[in-house]
């Protein structure tokens, strides 16, 4: 649970009126209602029961009663339980309010300096080593900011696999405990990134935000991408070339097509 003086007045007042609480914890939540003096009753909706306990909800609207949602910390659905519940509540033919909130990606981003124009939330990569860094791969061409979420158990693999797979020279951000006693909010290139984490036991502490900065634009391809372009191009049609290529370098499908319309002139 972060800080508990990140909730809004309409959030407290809408809290204050419900007859119920969803809550991911019913411990964690009963903690931050009764900070504000909140006497509603509570259920658990997670990632285990959101099924069950979201048939529950829909029940309690039929018979009248208003149930606000919450997670732990942050904002519910969003890498938190509740997709599920929101969506078979919609299809009940309920509404569903949404009431702005604190959010751990739009937090990091505000203070991370990172300037570029998008960012691609992503949320937790896989758990597992290979399709980890699968999925790096896969993300390392993007036009776009990349934030993760990450446990602590997690942390020291992901930023390693993120160093080995992305160049170098790009940044990456580490933000961990936002609003709460020991945040901490650093940015360095991430080659420099697994040394600094393993410098200080402590920097493993706590939930993450990790924030990659957009890849540097290139002026030309490597040589590897063109000798690929330049053998497709030998073999198959020009739009099909670049589409081919780009599969295999992970370079732009537009910069590949735009030199193979070059080379064939």
């Amino acid at each position: 649970m972060g800080n508990l003086a990140d909730i809004t007045l309409r959030a407290l007042e809408t809290l204050k009126a419900v007859d119920a609480v969803a809550c991911e914890d019913t411990r964690h939540a009963r903690r931050f209602l009764d900070h504000y003096g909140i006497r509603a009753a509570t259920f658990a909706l997670h990632e285990h029961n959101e099924q069950e306990a979201g048939a529950k909800l829909i029940d309690m609207l039929r018979q009248g009663k208003s149930v606000a949602m919450i997670s732990d910390a942050g904002t519910p659905a969003i890498s938190d339980p509740g997709a599920k519940a929101v969506a078979a509540v919609q299809a009940a033919g309920f509404a569903v309010i949404p009431l702005p909130g604190p959010n751990a990606a739009a937090t990091a981003l505000s203070a991370s300096g990172i300037t570029d124009a998008r960012f691609l939330f992503v949320g937790f990569l896989p758990p597992k080593a290979a399709a980890r860094r699968a999925e790096i791969e896969r993300l390392k061409s993007v036009d776009a900011a990349l934030v993760f979420y990450e446990a602590p158990h997690r942390i020291e693999e992901t930023i390693t696999d993120l160093a080995a797979v992305l160049a170098p020279e790009r940044e990456l951000v580490v933000a961990r405990e936002l609003t709460k006693l020991f945040e901490q909010i650093v940015r360095l290139p991430i080659a420099e990134a697994p040394a600094w984490l393993a410098a200080d036991s402590n920097r493993q502490r706590g939930e993450f935000v990790l924030i990659i900065s957009a890849p540097k634009e290139r002026s030309g391809l490597d040589g590897e991408a063109e000798r690929v372009l330049k053998a497709l191009l030998a073999e198959l049609p020009t739009k099909q070339a670049a589409k081919l290529a780009a599969e295999i370098t992970g370079v732009s499908k537009n910069d590949l097509y735009q030199r193979a319309l070059a080379l064939k002139e």
